[in-house]
């Protein structure tokens, strides 16, 4: 429907999005560790497997075979995030994350950002295995934690402008809450009308509930939802009183002069 490009929304309480900046990073690195482009295709699928998170193995009775197993079933609620499919994948994800990733970061703090990342990626992953529970596909891909990040930007900062690219070729600065409610509806909409798609909505409307409902605990205290607060530019001065050169009002002066 739209591709993020840019927002005019400046940081307040941290200097630099580090977090947002070593989850990309990490992304894009183990991308060239795991990805086709660069690794054999039996390890990718090692890889996919051993990583990927797989329903049937939380919900039924499904086992890897041996040597595949590299974590703890559990911890794949986590790891799959970390996996994609091919460039395209791994960059509207990353595109995604930049764009919005930056606010949230500074609205929660880095350390609970980081905590808010990881959870919408595990609640993601508990949605899509409940939507297809005996599914023995892997889901990968960072959507689910990315969708949290959406979330809960669109309840931080849904008047703040926001340059996408509609239908991937019209450039328009937008409020952001028109296409990010837009977007999150259209997540909801597919899974409805079509749960077992090639893509997971599950794992996307996992990630929005997770989204939505962290960031009202999870953000600074004094961190307002709906830009309630209006932040005066440093290059504005704020004056308290008239300036004392000017003479007084004087009685029956209105604002033209004196009345005759």
């Amino acid at each position: 429907m739209f591709i993020p490009l840019h927002d005019r929304n400046n940081l307040k309480h941290i200097r630099l999005q580090v977090v947002t900046i070593g989850l990309i990073l990490a992304n894009v690195v183990i991308f060239f560790l795991t990805g086709p482009l660069f690794v054999e295709a039996s390890t990718v699928n090692a890889d996919l497997l051993g990583f990927g998170y797989i329903p049937a193995l939380i919900f039924g009775d499904a086992t890897l075979a041996p040597g595949i197993a590299v974590v703890p079933e559990a911890a794949t609620h986590i790891t799959y995030a970390f996996l994609h499919a091919d460039l395209y994948h791994l960059g509207t994800n990353m595109l995604f994350l930049w764009v919005f990733g930056d606010n949230v970061e500074d609205a929660l703090g880095h350390v609970r950002f980081l905590i808010f990342y990881l959870a919408c990626a595990a609640a993601g992953a508990v949605v899509h295995g409940l939507v297809v529970p005996y599914s023995q596909a892997p889901l990968i891909g960072a959507s689910g934690a990315v969708s949290g990040v959406v979330a809960a930007y669109f309840l931080l900062h849904p008047r703040v402008r926001v340059w996408v690219l509609v239908l991937f070729r019209i450039p328009l600065p937008l409020p952001a809450f028109i296409p990010l409610a837009l977007w999150i509806a259209q997540q909801f909409y597919m899974l409805a009308v079509d749960p077992s798609a090639d893509v997971s909505w599950g794992a996307h409307v996992g990630g929005i509930i997770a989204g939505l409902l962290l960031v009202l605990v999870m953000r600074r205290k004094g961190v307002p939802l709906f830009d309630r607060v209006v932040v005066v530019p440093k290059a504005v001065r704020l004056v308290d009183a008239p300036p004392r050169d000017l003479p007084p009002p004087q009685a029956g002066a209105g604002p033209w002069g004196t009345r005759p």
